[in-house]
């Protein structure tokens, strides 16, 4: 029998054995590549390294207590990053959210001081005009077609003037009277304002609300339709608007996520220091847009999760305290601030790069 015919296989055999070639279509890519897919991994060994740093260098971060510190900080910041992340990745971004926050914490303590009402009234009262704040801007966005950096700049001026001119109309001065003693106040205070005790350290319930919302936050994103819209609408939403995405739904809607949250850091601010300060706020937007963009979402949409921020958040939180227990000039804290926002801005370009490449 000829060479030709033993390399002949026979009709209908099995196939011949030995490895199969694949085109760069369908090759696998390396894992160390698909992880470096994922927005949040890079945000996640930025916030590992801070940590490992001031663990270093700050002896006294190393007790429970600090750590506490850390998170509640950290958890003040993430709760309102959570929404903003969203309507990044929605393709939007909200400039009014750090006012907002005053003007819910506000309108609660007015109202309810006020008209001498049970406080629950006015925390009521306050989630509706946040609410109302968020679909507002969201109803301009669409509707008008203007950018949201205009819309939600606007919406700023508005009321970082409102809560000064009102306050000082209804009050005289320039922060509201002290709630504490009115009825419905210590209800609040449990639900927005309390600490839970674990093993001797007093950790505030907003850190336990923080990761209850990037949980729920996540699941939203990565298995639900609302999720895919959200993602479809900041990566192109004329085409996404084709296939039968609810495009004007999806940006009101998550608009008005971040006056929910708004509305939850207002009241958590009230009840826990019982006055508000109606010139606060100012500035508050950034860090929260920052701690999405660290958490590796973009500012052209339609790429980021909701984990990556809840890091980006606890950079900054570690940050901020970090350098108050290290014994540094907390003045640094903002030139910290622009060096992790460059940071991200640069290792996000880097990886998508890297993940894209063949």
């Amino acid at each position: 029998m000829s060479m030709t015919q033993q390399a002949e296989p026979a009709i209908g055999g099995p196939p011949a054995s030995g490895p199969k070639e694949r085109d760069g279509r369908t090759a696998r890519r390396p894992l160390a590549l698909r992880l470096l897919a994922r927005p949040e991994v890079g945000v996640f060994l930025g916030a590992l390294a801070v940590l490992v740093f001031f663990l270093i260098v700050a002896p006294s971060l190393r007790q429970g207590s600090s750590i506490a510190t850390v998170l509640y900080q950290s958890s003040t910041i993430g709760i309102m990053a959570l929404p903003v992340a969203l309507l990044m990745i929605g393709g939007e971004f909200d400039l009014s959210a750090g006012v907002a926050v005053i003007t819910s914490a506000l309108t609660a303590s007015m109202l309810s001081y006020q008209l001498t009402v049970n406080v629950w009234t006015g925390v009521i009262v306050a989630l509706f005009l946040s609410l109302a704040i968020g679909a507002f801007n969201g109803w301009m966005v669409v509707k008008t077609g203007l950018p949201s950096f205009l819309v939600t700049l606007g919406t700023f001026l508005i009321l970082q003037g409102v809560n000064l001119a009102v306050t000082k109309l209804v009050t005289g001065n320039v922060a509201t009277d002290d709630i504490s003693n009115m009825d419905g106040f210590d209800q609040a205070r449990k639900i927005f304002a309390s600490s839970v005790d674990i093993g001797g350290v007093q950790v505030k319930i907003t850190v336990f609300y923080w990761l209850v919302f990037a949980a729920l936050a996540t699941w939203v994103l990565l298995r639900t339709k609302y999720g895919n819209w959200i993602f479809a609408v900041g990566g192109n939403k004329e085409s996404a608007r084709a296939v039968g995405v609810p495009v004007n739904f999806t940006k009101i809607t998550l608009f008005m996520l971040v006056g929910f949250g708004a509305w939850f850091i207002g009241m958590h601010n009230l009840f826990s220091f019982n006055t508000v300060q109606s010139g606060e706020g100012v500035g508050q937007e950034l860090i929260y847009i920052a701690a999405a963009v660290i958490g590796g979402c973009l500012l052209t949409g339609g790429y980021g999760s909701a984990i990556g921020p809840v890091f980006g958040a606890f950079m900054f939180g570690m940050v901020n305290q970090g350098i108050v227990f290290a014994g540094w000039n907390p003045d640094w804290f903002k030139a910290f601030l622009g060096v992790m926002l460059l940071g991200a801005v640069l290792i996000n370009l880097w990886v998508q790069r890297t993940a894209t490449r063949r």
